[in-house]
Order: structure tokens, then sequence, then C-alpha cells
């Protein structure tokens, strides 16, 4: 079982070292090297997204219908295929296509790799495998950008072929672990496993009845909210307020990055431990309480001159990074826990699916605001949004009590599986 999991938590690394090679450098790629202009750079996340949200709910249902660990392989080596196509592509729009299948394959692969963690880790170990997992992510992402900050040169057509190279490595090398780890596991046949509910529906039925579920409701809304209160302006509204807003220099952003990581690996254990025992939902109350601390901490870094601004903004991101250790570990058993029967696989494609679609508008909102100058009211909005947050956790914690279920830490039934 623990070799299982330290293959998957391997994978998770390598994978996502690939994404860390090229997602930072893609704009400058796009816009500079080849001189396809602005609006193709700005596509460029564009099209990854929506290729993330149309594929996430069909990935989750494979992992429904079919081993879950062979679909994640698959997607797994789709995005490795991905990769080289964006450096050969001639053309712009070929280069977008690349990038939406690069995007699509990502993100269809994480349902898939969370079912096979739940299949394959006992219930008192899911926690520690998912922290795991999420801190391998981290810390691949920031080994995969540092590397590629070494070794390619944007002023040279040729000079991100490392990078798209070694992406491809990094998921070929992903796929080989997943499917070592699928190895190991031995599934029901899929004519075994008799699960109406899951095999019967298709389409938006299956959707329909994910709706039904109070639970299920609650849990996404409270998802989404987290996404939009944080993880939507992570990469872009954050630096740009930093920048344009609180007046500091590019490198206390940089700064605030890496200690953002340096606290997600340095914590993550003792967070798993010290949290082990609460409930999958009071500890999501718990994440959008840090992160409505977190935003009203740059409320107050708006009025300190630039120095002290930037001392704070680099503090709130170790701030952030504490809640991010208890989101991660949490989510997957807990989406399994209130999954109807034989969906845990298109929860999961759902619910990331929606995370996804609000995280792409979060750059579209931080623009707007922080170009009409309204600094306050881009902070105090995601003030709101995490209260929100915490309001629908604590009703969604309620509701599990309600019904004496162990939302979290319970097994999870290979029936609830129509894979089949």
């Amino acid at each position: 079982m623990l070799a299982r999991a330290r293959l998957i938590t391997a994978a998770s690394f390598a994978g996502s070292l690939g994404w860390g090679l090229i997602l930072p450098f893609q704009y400058a790629y796009t816009v500079n090297t080849r001189g396809w202009g602005a609006v193709i750079g700005v596509l460029t996340g564009t099209v990854f997204c929506v290729g993330a949200v149309v594929a996430a709910p069909l990935a989750g249902r494979m992992a429904d219908r079919y081993v879950a660990g062979h679909v994640a392989v698959g997607f797994h080596l789709l995005a490795s295929a991905a990769s080289l196509a964006m450096g050969a592509a001639p053309n712009a729009a070929l280069f977008l296509v690349s990038i939406a299948l690069f995007g699509a394959a990502i993100t269809a692969s994480a349902p898939a790799a969370q079912v096979l963690v739940l299949e394959c880790v006992s219930p008192d170990q899911r926690r520690a495998v998912f922290a795991y997992q999420f801190t391998s992510l981290a810390l691949g992402m920031a080994v995969g950008a540092f590397a590629g900050g070494q070794l390619i040169d944007l002023g040279s057509a040729t000079g991100m072929w490392p990078a798209f190279g070694g992406s491809f490595l990094g998921f070929a090398a992903a796929a080989g672990l997943l499917f070592m780890a699928s190895r190991r596991w031995a599934y029901p046949h899929p004519a075994a496993i008799n699960d109406p509910p899951a095999r019967e529906l298709g389409g938006m039925a299956t959707y329909r009845l994910l709706a039904r579920h109070r639970n299920v409701r609650l849990l996404a809304l409270v998802s989404m909210a987290l996404a939009a209160g944080f993880y939507a302006q992570f990469e872009t509204g954050l630096p740009a307020f930093a920048l344009e807003s609180l007046k500091v220099s590019a490198s206390t952003v940089g700064t605030a990055a890496a200690v953002n990581c340096v606290v997600i690996v340095g914590v993550q254990w003792l967070v798993v431990r010290v949290t082990g025992r609460s409930s999958g939902a009071s500890l999501l109350a718990a994440v959008g309480t840090l992160w409505v601390v977190s935003w009203m901490m740059l409320e107050g870094a708006l009025f300190l001159p630039p120095e002290l601004a930037g001392v704070l903004f680099v503090s709130t991101f170790a701030v952030f990074a504490v809640g991010e250790t208890m989101y991660a570990p949490i989510l997957g058993p807990l989406t399994a826990a209130v999954a109807p029967p034989g969906m845990v696989g298109t929860t999961l494609g759902a619910l990331a699916a929606l995370r996804t679609g609000i995280s792409a508008a979060g750059p579209l909102v931080a623009g707007l605001l922080l170009a009409l100058d309204l600094p306050h009211v881009f902070v105090l909005l995601h003030v709101g949004i995490n209260g929100v947050a915490v309001a629908i956790a604590l009703r969604l914690h309620r509701a599990v009590s309600a019904s004496s279920a162990e939302v979290d830490n319970g097994p999870v039934d290979l029936q609830r599986s129509s894979r089949v």
C-alpha cells in the first residue's frame, strides 16, 4: 500500500515538473520569441483553461467507468505528446490547439489519479498521502520553473525546446509510475459490478443527479468560493496588486512565491498531524478563515510604505500557504465521501471543472479593478468571498454531522464505482 502511495507521489512530482518547465514562460515565448503578438499570448492561458474545463468532467466519468489508473496513464501520455506538439507547432493556430490539449490532459489526469489514491490507500492514510502529493506538486512546479529559467533561451526560436523536451520526459515518467501503481491493485472487472445509478445515466442526467445531492451542492459552492477567494488570484492578480498598488519590487513578489512554497513543504506534515481528527468540512471553514485574515493583512499593507508593505505581502503568502496545507489533503476524501454511489470520479471531475472555470475569471476581475485603481475593492471583495466560503463550509459541516456520516475518513466502497 505504501509502495503504491510512493509511486503516485513520485508521479505527481514528475508531472508537475514537466508543467513547471513550460507554464511560466509560455506567454513570453508566444509574444516575443515567436512574434505572434499579445493577443495570442493571452489566448494561450484562455485555451488552456477551456481545455481543462471541458476535459475534467469527461475524465471523471471515465475514472468511474474504467480502470482509474489506466485513465490517468493515458492522459499523462497525452500531456507528454502535447508538450512536443507545442514545440513543433509551425504557427499560432496549431500552438493554441496543442496548449488546449496540454491543459485538457493535465486537468483530466487529476480525477483519475485521485480515484487511484482513494482505492489504493487505507482510510487512515488518505489525508497524509494527499498532503504529500500536494507537496510533491508544489516542489515539482518550483523545480521545473527554476530549471526552465536556467535552460531556455527566449531569444531563439528553438530556445524553448529544452523545456518542451523536459516536459515530455516528465509526463512520460509520470505515466510509467502511475502504470506501475495501477498494476499493483486488483481491479474488479467492469461487468462484475452492478451499480445502476452510475451505469444507466449519461450526459446531463448524470450532473442533474449530482445537483440533487445537498452535500455535493454545498461542497461545490465552498470549493468554488475558495478557488475564487485565493487560487484565482495567485498567479496573476496578487502579483499585479503587489506591483501596482503596493509598489513593491518584482524581487519581493518572487520572494513571496518562494516563501509560499517553503511553508507548504515545511509545515505540511505538522498540519496533517494536528488536524488529523478534525472533520473535513470544519477544516474548509478554517481555511476560509485563514484566507480572510490573509486578505485583511493585504488591506493593511495598502496603508504602509512600500518597504513595510513588501514585508507584510511576503508574510501574507506564508499565511495563505498554511491554508493550502489544510485544503489540499481533505478535498479528495471529502468529495469521495459525499459523492453519490458509482460517481466518485464524476464528482471529482465536475468540481475540478467548476473550480477551473472560476479561477479562469480571476485575472479578468483583478485586471479590471486594478486598472480602475480600486485596490481596496479588490481586497475587500476577496475578504467577502472567503467569508461566504466559511459560512457554506459550516453549513456543510452541520449537514454531514446531522447525517451521522464520517465525511473524510470513512472507507470508499469499491461498489460505488461503475468501473468497471
